[in-house]
């Protein structure tokens, strides 16, 4: 029904000019179109008289020619005006018909043009040369000289309509219209009220109304009236959508078939549309492999000039790859060049894997990947042609032809043009000498290494270009690269966008490079490595752009700023505390100037802790941070409870690249009690009641990892040394090492290697509490043991004279983890780990057998979630002893890692 409707509205636009030429005359067709019917009138022009204080005397002739022009458009034959010898002057009217006899002429033409300033206006009168009526009478007017074309255009229009006695388009019309408005009509026609009636422009004016696309059927009708014409456009409106319906599809939903669909409820029915969502649901069922797919439509009216659409799917099954044939290989077989692709041959497993699932622009990359894969192994002339695909009933077949070539080794590598440093420590730099053939990819790493030497030295647009000298008799090629160390560059200013809160200089300060200072490659990278330590930005890019001269340059630096003030509230079920909750109000960049502020709440089945932090890192504008912390800390032990009320200063410096040295002070008054007189060791039960503890320490830490949480690379390594005896009862000295080294590996995974160790001994005139000796088991040191599991025990002698072993801690102890990190969900933060945890704790006597340690095993899951990591882990004891169960332990825990 719908393509019935299409090729008659087509008919009615092809036969409409000549419908309605029928009607009106006998008009012509020509290259141009419709042309207006011959007349046998004939009209002459006389000169112009010209009222100018300029010179235009060149018009006098000049507007009756361009009258002429107009006047044959309209169907006159001009005729030349044989004017008297004497010369032409105003004549009277028995002088004009006399011109208009002797030309031939039906009607004599003649007129004047008075200037007035910028206006101007053109007075004429039209003469029958047979007839004794009086002159008509023709005034037009404009303003600018530049514009009398448009002008004696009009006076010639008007002199048409009064020649062939045409009538003007009086009104236009739309009728039959609902939805579609009037006005959205007339603005898509050409014709205007006032205009000449024309047949040719009507003509147009219904193919420009019909491809507009909302109408089945459109009729021209002219009425006449006492004004002119008044022309009726009379409409037929196309049926709007009030279903769509999706049918026999499996492979998709309706809603996944309807999102790729540009047609909607309540547009137009329009079938040239609907045939391009018909390749829009094709190309989608192409890209799942369905190449048979064929998709009709029906459409079904309904009542108020509305249509049902349905899209009807023969879906034709799964076409999948049967073979990828490779022609022309010789060095490597088929299913080598098949491991290079993404795109493979139908499995076993193809339901699960989606394997022989055809994907063009996949295979366009596959191509790219063969063709680096011979480029990366001597085959330097290797051409890999488009791949050829051939359907066959429900199979792919895909053959890829190969032409190899030679395959070269590495002959001469040299440096050449301007050196820095030394040749020699350049060619020990690349890497493309010590390969066996030629390899393209390596060359590219060597000039990103070069290019990386050279911005270092302040060489930021030098130029490596890699020549590549072929010896053909001994298959080997010579590589030079040939480099334009071109100017030195300076950093001539540092812009930093997207801060709305962190001000500029709690940025610049963490930049290695300054304005006016010679650029650094290096420096650079260690800026922005900085910037995403600080951890107050999703995304940091720093764009490199030419200054003012060539020897300047400008860094652009752009951050997305992230939230930084943070409430956090939580709970669940740990390992150590049983039932905990957590409460957090913290804000990591206080009024954008780097500033941290802390109050921190944690309950427990077995600790109680109130912390207040806060810590200035760039104290007096220098990297001196520094910071306080006061606590309150009830902690149920297995056999004592100890409360504590306290709190330290701290301030730390830079001394060197990833290096800070601290300085701590730390005072603590502890009560113990609640002591259990069976299980406790002769320490403790000594230590009831309070005691005060005043120390100072010292770390040295090196920090280098790439970010705060969930690091991908770098070292964490730190030693503290902590005497405590500066007041108070409670004195000692320890020492505790620690090292942590992040390594990448293959598909963004990262290893974990985690050592540490410490030693404690009381000093003479006080007491070393239990509490401040080592202890290890739990999620922060061996993991699959209970907390504090591992530990050294002593006698001890019961009231009754009895003897009882009790747990005690160690003086020292040693610990090694070994982490595997496997991306899970990366945006989110989950991470995969498999570990292996060893370790243990010794007397003050005991020599470290590392062949004696402690060992677990165990596998977790990580969430780094916006309160901190988040850990659930399980471990397993790998030498259980007597009593030990050496089945999984599930541990659970919020908070840091190592």
């Amino acid at each position: 029904m719908a393509n019935r409707i299409v090729c008659l509205v087509m008919l009615i636009i092809c036969c409409f000019p000549q419908m309605i030429c029928a009607a009106e005359g006998d008009w012509s067709i020509s290259e141009d179109g419709l042309t207006a019917p011959k007349s046998e009138v004939r009209v002459s022009i006389l000169p112009f008289i010209i009222y100018s204080p300029e010179k235009n005397s060149y018009l006098r002739n000049e507007i009756p020619k361009v009258l002429a022009a107009h006047l044959r458009q309209e169907g006159a034959e001009i005729s030349e005006p044989e004017i008297p010898k004497s010369g032409f002057r105003i004549p009277n009217l028995g002088n004009i018909r006399k011109i208009g006899v002797r030309s031939r002429a039906d009607y004599v033409i003649w007129g004047s043009l008075t200037r007035m300033g910028s206006k101007f206006s053109l007075d004429a009168k039209m003469l029958s040369s047979r007839g004794r009526e009086r002159p008509a009478t023709f005034f037009v007017e404009g303003r600018n000289i530049e514009n009398l074309s448009v002008v004696v255009r009009n006076l010639a229009r008007d002199f048409g309509i009064r020649l062939f006695r045409r009538e003007r388009v009086a009104q236009i019309l739309v009728k039959g219209n609902r939805r579609i408005e009037s006005d959205a009509v007339i603005r898509a026609i050409k014709t205007r009220a006032g205009d000449v009636y024309r047949v040719k422009n009507l003509s147009d004016d219904l193919r420009a109304v019909y491809a507009m696309g909302y109408f089945d059927d459109i009729r021209i009708e002219a009425e006449k009236s006492s004004r002119g014409k008044i022309v009726v456009f009379r409409v037929k409106e196309k049926p709007t959508i009030r279903h769509i319906y999706i049918k026999n599809n499996k492979a998709y939903e309706d809603n996944e078939i309807m999102e790729n669909l540009d047609i909607k409820t309540g547009s137009i029915l329009n079938v040239f549309k609907i045939q391009n969502n018909i390749k829009r649901i094709e190309s989608l069922y192409k890209e799942r492999s369905y190449h048979n797919v064929n998709v009709l439509y029906n459409i079904r009216n309904l009542d108020n000039n509305q249509a049902a659409l349905e899209f009807v799917i023969d879906e034709g099954g799964k076409v999948r790859i049967k073979s990828i044939t490779f022609v022309g290989n010789q060095a490597y077989e088929d299913k080598e060049l098949r491991k290079q692709m993404q795109t493979s041959e139908k499995g076993f497993w193809s339901w699960l894997t989606s394997s022989g699932e055809l994907n063009r622009e996949e295979l366009e990359q596959d191509m790219v990947r063969i063709s680096a894969f011979y480029q990366n192994t001597g085959y330097m002339d290797a051409k890999i042609g488009e791949p050829e695909i051939e359907y066959k009933a429900d199979w792919i077949y895909v053959t890829v032809k190969i032409s190899e070539g030679a395959q070269f080794g590495i002959g001469r590598v040299n440096i050449d043009g301007d050196i820095v440093l030394t040749k020699e420590h350049l060619l020990k730099k690349v890497r493309i000498g010590s390969e066996s053939f030629f390899n393209r990819e390596v060359i590219q790493g060597d000039m990103l290494l070069l290019a990386d030497i050279y911005s270092d030295e302040g060489y930021a647009h030098a130029k490596i270009v890699p020549r590549v000298s072929k010896n053909a008799d001994k298959s080997t090629v010579d590589i030079t690269y040939e480099i334009d160390r071109e100017k030195l560059v300076y950093v001539e200013k540092i812009s930093i966008r997207g801060n709305t809160k962190t001000r500029d200089k709690i940025i610049r300060r963490q930049l290695k490079i300054n304005e006016q200072e010679l650029y650094s490659g290096k420096k650079l990278k260690r800026s922005i490595r900085n910037l995403h330590r600080l951890d107050y930005f999703e995304d940091v890019k720093v764009e490199t752009l030419r200054g003012s001269s060539d020897d300047k340059m400008l860094l652009q630096v752009d951050v997305t700023e992230k939230p930084t003030g943070m409430f956090s509230f939580g709970g669940g079920y740990s390992s150590v505390e049983n039932i905990f909750a957590m409460a957090s109000v913290s804000e990591r960049n206080v009024f954008g100037r780097g500033l941290v502020l802390q109050l921190k709440a944690e309950l427990g089945g077995s600790t109680s802790r109130y912390t207040l932090s806060f810590t200035d890192p760039w104290l007096f504008d220098i990297p001196l941070s520094a910071g306080f912390d006061v606590y309150n800390w009830n902690k149920d032990y297995d056999t004592y409870d100890k409360k504590s009320r306290g709190g330290g200063i701290r301030v730390g410096y830079p001394i060197f690249d990833f290096t800070r040295l601290y300085l701590n002070y730390f005072y603590d008054v502890a009560d113990i009690e609640n002591i259990d007189m069976e299980l406790a060791s002769q320490s403790i039960i000594d230590m009831e009641g309070e005691h005060t503890t005043s120390s100072a320490s010292t770390t040295l830490s090196y920090d280098s990892r790439d970010k705060m949480f969930n690091p991908s690379e770098g070292a964490d390594h730190s030693l503290t040394v902590e005497y405590a005896g500066i007041g108070g009862d409670i004195t000692f000295t320890k020492y505790i090492a620690e090292l942590g080294q992040y390594i990448p590996l293959f598909w963004g995974t990262v290893g974990f290697l985690h050592a540490r160790g410490g030693y404690v001994e009381g000093n003479s005139d006080g007491i070393l509490p239990d509490y401040e000796r080592f202890y290890l088991g739990g999620m922060s040191s061996l993991r699959g043991f209970g907390w504090r599991d591992i530990s050294l025990q002593e006698e001890r002698v019961m009231d009754n004279g009895d003897t009882k072993l009790v747990d005690i801690g160690g003086n020292k102890f040693v610990q090694f983890n070994v982490e595997y990190h496997i991306p899970l969900i990366k945006k989110a933060g989950l991470v995969g780990i498999l570990f292996y945890d060893t370790g243990n704790v010794y007397d003050r006597a005991d020599d470290i057998e590392l062949g004696k340690l402690r060992q677990s095993a165990g596998f977790g899951f990580r969430w780094y979630s916006p309160m901190g990591p988040i850990r659930l882990e399980n471990g397993y004891i790998l030498d259980p002893e007597e009593g030990e169960e050496s089945g999984g332990r599930w541990e659970f825990t919020m908070g840091s890692a190592f």
